[in-house]
């Protein structure tokens, strides 16, 4: 590899909860792009697995990294086959398909300026610690000169072709209900202008309902900017105006889901699982009548599910953890519904990652056999604890900060009783340590909040 290329140790790229991200062309750029295609292709490829599909959001990024990766695995005698701008569960669904791995070149919910690479398994499953530290090393190699990568020529060249479409995952969404489930269902949709702006609002459309699209005019630099799931109040006051029955937005590779009632008032992943949960449970579709959740999901949803006789498994936070024990399951069986209080909702029978789109139509059909609107089902669904949730910068990072603070946290989980939790965890990013407290009063969660991080300051903070 060229001089040029090489980087030194404390800059190399390194896989976080969801692939590889960074700054586009400073942190990912088109050497590293080149360097995971061809580590990947030496862990994941092989004669059973010669191919890969490739999709990308909206950013102004993806089209240079797209061309990188093309470069990356073809001269790996890959063939690759380039799906174009397309959501994340569609690049999934495409691996499935083929049975061969699956590239998405997105940042999520980031800035524009950002961008990652994330990878999925053939048939569409992420990849697990050990196969992601495998090709790291991989990567590393090839980016310090420590390895030169295997020369194809000739006709082990990979090649490249350009689908451009996704019907089969869109009717594989829309099949997921019955036809025309959403007809005369008026309907906002917030595509973030990304990767959801074409077939997004198709989708629903099929489906029968009126829809009316906001965020839906990518240029390369505005995605998730100011709309879409993080930034959900243009979704609110369009909904309002329109007098549209319910709203929903994503994020800018559509992997998740924010949900507007038509009051305006945010519907978010605790309650579109707890709506779901008991919905399955009812039908027969939620195996083991079990939710897969993270250790961050309001307390209210445990309780609500407890009355609901929903058992609960928690997990760290990120959907990958959640995928995880959706496959493991109970009694040999998996489990069927999970996700994040952030939007990440799977329907494992449906898809084998999260699917904002497909958890939306999900949600949509459940408030149409309720016979009632999306705000009666919410507010039935779980009560919603006060959270204050804040953070302490460390001195340095700290898996295990919390030990040090467990003398307190004992002392706060015993005023808070069983109207309350406490939650503290270091980031996984940052050198910070996470203090979450919940309680039915929110000048009770405050107090205690606010004790905790002073201890917290004094303890271990910077």
């Amino acid at each position: 590899m060229a001089e040029s290329s090489r980087l030194p140790p404390t800059r190399l790229p390194r896989f976080g909860t969801d692939g590889v991200r960074g700054v586009a062309n400073v942190d990912l750029t088109p050497d590293v792009a080149i360097a995971l295609a061809r580590a990947s292709a030496a862990v994941l490829g092989g004669d059973q697995n010669d191919s890969v599909v490739i999709g990308r959001d909206t950013r102004q990024s993806g089209p240079m990294l797209e061309a990188a990766l093309v470069a990356g695995f073809t001269a790996s005698g890959i063939n690759v086959e380039l799906l174009g701008v397309v959501p994340t569960p569609a690049v999934a669904f495409a691996s499935v398909e083929a049975n061969c791995s699956g590239v998405m070149i997105s940042a999520s919910h980031n800035p524009f300026a950002d961008n990652g690479i994330k990878l999925f398994a053939p048939g569409g499953a992420k990849l697990g610690n050990d196969t992601e530290g495998m090709i790291q090393a991989a990567m590393h190699e090839l980016l310090t000169g420590a390895a030169a990568p295997d020369a194809s020529h000739g006709a082990s060249l990979g090649s490249v072709e350009s689908r451009g479409d996704s019907d089969a995952w869109v009717q594989r969404v829309v099949s997921s209900v019955d036809s025309l489930a959403l007809a005369n269902f008026s309907l906002v949709l917030d595509c973030a202008n990304g990767s959801a702006t074409s077939l997004g609002p198709e989708i629903f459309r099929r489906l029968g309902a009126k829809v009316s699209v906001i965020g839906a005019s990518p240029d390369g630099v505005n995605i998730n900017l100011d709309v879409g799931s993080t930034s959900p109040s243009a979704l609110q006051a369009e909904v309002q105006a329109v007098g549209a029955d319910a709203g929903l937005a994503f994020d800018g590779d559509a992997d998740r889901l924010i949900a507007v009632d038509h009051t305006g008032a945010i519907v978010d992943g605790d309650h579109i699982l707890a709506i779901l949960a008991k919905d399955w449970k009812a039908s027969g579709r939620l195996h083991q009548n079990t939710v897969v959740v993270t250790v961050m999901s309001n307390f209210g949803f445990g309780l609500a599910m407890e009355a609901a006789g929903i058992s609960v498994v928690e997990t760290n936070v990120g959907d990958r953890y959640v995928l995880e024990a959706l496959k493991r399951g109970a009694a040999g069986r998996h489990f069927s519904l999970g996700g994040e209080q952030s939007g990440h909702v799977i329907c494992r029978d449906l898809a084998t990652t999260g699917d904002g789109v497909l958890a939306g139509v999900q949600l949509l059909d459940a408030v149409r056999r309720s016979g009632g609107p999306l705000h009666a089902l919410a507010s039935s669904a779980m009560t919603t604890y006060p959270q204050i949730l804040r953070n302490v910068r460390l001195k340095h990072q700290d898996p295990n900060v919390a030990d040090s603070l467990a003398d307190v946290v004992g002392e706060a989980e015993t005023e808070l009783g069983d109207q309350g939790r406490v939650l503290v965890r270091p980031s996984g990013t940052e050198p910070l340590v996470r203090i979450m407290v919940e309680h039915r009063d929110a000048e009770t969660a405050d107090r205690v909040c606010s004790r905790l991080v002073e201890v917290a300051a004094q303890r271990v903070g910077l």
